[in-house]
């Protein structure tokens, strides 16, 4: 059963953003979002043709530095602060919108893609940051330059045949994760629902003079997660009721009470876990004993081999390990189908820590390579600025900062899981609880040791 906005529970009417004029102008404006989405691509179209014709050296190329060092650690803080906001603002769907507008034929999205979409995204996900350990795509320029060119590619093929942003919907990499780092987040979208049950005009789904239809596919009417909502204010444009409200919100209140959870957000979940174990193992020393070990035993010393084995096992564990303790909390008359519903429930509780673990890591690249930035923006502008040490605060200082997210990450997990379980009784509770701590202390472990720079 999903749990009210803890505002409405407490009797209290929810903080509507829109009701602060300059705010609700802006948006219903022709501006929002089309000055944010003309800055980023061109932004992204420097970058893309930094990465192609520039410097193979990744610590002097700004495409790198903007894309590796300063982009990917600011994702997980977007999707935590104002939710999928980045989605509408993205080249991507920019790109995709133009397409579509031109040359598009707005098919309907094909069956396939609506029902395997979330599977799709979480294959593209993992297949991504595997090919970036293989091919080596962060240290290289060309490498990152010709990821990105494929991907325009997937988004201008979607958009010549399918409707609103198809690709962004059930292709996009970053949808999955994006999709469960939202619904952690501090700002939702949401329609009145005595003023959206009387609405004959479902303009926010179809669109009107004023903006076309959601580009997600949403009805506001029904929606309930921030998941699949870009805030592009196109549903605010064209609602001719006044219903839409964004409200900020408790973070991860949202988790609580999941409506419909599905196993492809909980399986992510625990496949982000690994990955991010497996991001930190790699630039550690014991990562070659690691590789000695696993190469023992597959008689190979081939590293792409024994790094498949390793990639494979980082991901397993977490997802074994929720099912293992799905299994304990069941067992006292646990069936099959109630272990799997407890394997899906509880799965959306991870999602807090992976939040923490991904901004953890990243912190390491922009907190000891974030000089980079600069040093790299200014020589595209033709300056000569001296070189120095690229990192803005010690190592001891990041591995602090570092603790301290992975602390409220697990705080967050576990008070999640604590709502998710209708506040029962620890006992029933605990081996969740164990869990999210287990895997905290598999983070800090890591988070512990020397990293090297990738960058």
């Amino acid at each position: 059963m999903a749990i009210p906005n803890k505002n409405v529970v407490e009797g209290k009417k929810p903080i509507n953003l829109l009701s602060i004029p300059i705010i609700k102008k802006f948006i219903q404006s022709k501006w929002y979002p089309g000055i944010f989405q003309w800055i980023v691509l061109i932004v992204f179209s420097v970058i893309v043709y930094e990465l192609v014709a520039g410097t193979v050296d990744p610590t002097r190329n700004v495409g790198t530095s903007l894309t590796w060092v300063l982009w990917w650690p600011l994702i997980p803080i977007f999707f935590l602060a104002i939710g999928r906001f980045w989605c509408t603002i993205c080249p991507f769907g920019k790109v995709s919108d133009m397409v579509r507008k031109t040359i598009g034929s707005n098919r309907p999205m094909p069956k396939f893609l609506r029902k395997y979409g979330l599977w799709i995204i979480d294959l593209f996900f993992i297949a991504i940051t595997y090919s970036d350990h293989i091919w080596g795509i962060v240290e290289s320029p060309r490498g990152s330059g010709y990821l990105l060119l494929l991907l325009v590619t997937m988004v201008v093929g979607t958009s010549v045949f399918y409707e609103r942003r198809t690709f962004c919907k059930t292709l996009c990499f970053l949808g999955g994760l994006s999709g469960n780092y939202s619904r952690s987040g501090s700002l939702e979208l949401r329609g009145t629902p005595e003023i959206c049950k009387t609405c004959k005009s479902q303009s926010c789904f179809k669109g009107s003079d004023q903006a076309e239809g959601c580009p997600m596919f949403q009805f506001v009417r029904t929606m309930d997660t921030a998941a699949d909502c870009n805030l592009c204010g196109n549903c605010v444009k064209s609602c001719p009721n006044n219903s839409i409200r964004i409200s900020p919100r408790v973070p991860t209140s949202e988790l609580w009470g999941v409506k419909r959870p599905v196993i492809e957000h909980t399986f992510l979940a625990a496949v982000i876990m690994g990955i991010v174990f497996v991001q930190n193992i790699t630039m550690v020393a014991i990562w070659q004993d690691i590789l000695k070990a696993i190469g023992s035993v597959t008689g190979s010393d081939n590293y792409n081999v024994n790094f498949t084995v390793a990639f494979i096992i980082a991901m397993a564990i977490p997802v074994g390990l929720l099912l293992g303790t799905a299994k304990i909390a069941t067992l006292t008359g646990g069936s099959v189908e109630k272990v799997k519903k407890s394997f899906i429930r509880f799965g959306y509780a991870i999602i807090p820590l992976d939040l923490a673990g991904h901004l953890a890591h990243n912190l390491f690249h922009i907190i000891t390579e974030g000089k980079a930035i600069w040093y790299n923006s200014a020589a595209l502008f033709g300056a000569h600025v001296t070189r120095g040490d690229l990192a803005f605060a010690s190592a001891s200082t990041v591995r602090t900062l570092q603790y301290i997210i992975v602390v409220l990450g697990t705080i967050g997990s576990i008070y999640t899981a604590y709502r998710i379980g209708n506040k029962g009784p620890f006992k029933t509770l605990a081996p969740y609880y164990a869990l999210m701590v287990l895997l905290a202390i598999v983070n800090i472990y890591l988070f512990s040791l020397p990293m090297m720079h990738r960058v």
